[in-house]
Parts: C-alpha cells; sequence; structure tokens
C-alpha cells in the first residue's frame, strides 16, 4: 500500500484557501490505493484507513457518515456509479477541493460573487457539526 505524501493532508483546519485543488480522475487514483481486495469498490473499513491517512480525527465515524451518504444502493460499498456522492462529502469534511478539469486545478480558488467563494453547499443535518458552549 503506497504511503499518502504529506502535501496530501489537511493540516490547517479553517479556511480552506490553501488548499491545492485536485481533479476527480486524481482523487479517484489516490482512493484507489486503499482498495486493498482490489474489487472496484470502497468499503467502510477502506474508506476509514484513507481518512486516517488523510490526518482526520474520527475517521470510522467519518467512513460510516461518508458511505451513508454515498451509498445509493444500501450495499454497503462506494462504487465508481456512487463516487459523486463521495467527492461532496470529501470536499464539505476532508478539506479537499475537487475540481472536474486540470486547468481549474491548477488556478486559484473560484470566485463566485465579488470574489467570494461559493455558497456553503447545504449540509444535511445528520452532518452538521454542532459546538456545545458551557455557561
Amino acid at each position: 500500500m503506497a504511503a499518502v505524501p504529506p502535501a496530501a493532508r489537511c493540516l490547517f483546519p479553517g479556511n480552506k484557501d490553501h488548499r491545492t485543488a485536485i481533479t476527480v480522475p486524481e482523487f479517484k487514483r489516490w482512493l484507489k490505493q486503499f482498495d486493498t481486495n482490489h474489487d472496484g469498490r470502497i468499503s467502510r473499513k477502506e474508506l476509514q484507513e484513507a481518512i486516517r491517512r488523510r490526518g482526520a480525527w474520527f475517521s470510522g465515524l467519518r467512513a460510516h457518515f461518508a458511505v451513508r451518504h454515498a451509498d445509493r444502493n444500501h450495499n454497503g460499498f462506494v462504487d465508481d456509479s456512487e463516487i459523486d456522492g463521495l467527492i461532496e462529502f470529501a470536499e464539505r469534511e476532508l478539506g479537499f477541493r475537487i475540481t472536474a478539469d486540470a486547468a481549474a486545478a491548477a488556478g486559484s480558488p473560484r470566485p463566485f460573487a465579488g470574489g467570494v467563494m461559493g455558497p456553503p453547499a447545504a449540509v444535511h443535518p445528520l452532518y452538521r457539526s454542532t459546538t456545545y458552549m458551557a455557561y
């Protein structure tokens, strides 16, 4: 199993402007290295290892939510037809910036209106992080 290069890890939470954009095929190649049984599908356990290597905390829980989010046929695996849901989850929860083409990946962040990053994606309440404050 190949090691994930340090540049692929999200070490600076918060402001996401530092993230390097990758293309969808590059994301699939990165993910494919964790397919240990070479069946062409990503299981929750394989995804857990990928998330752990990414440097994220709670990799088991995140993998559970990612598979639950992306797995449309509810077989417990994410295959090529369900990769869009996993890409969405990876951008929102794992610090990836995934673009459709190589030209956008080489450029700067995609501006929305007035130079502001695009609108926040609708987040399912199950995946929304909650901060509890003690008064």
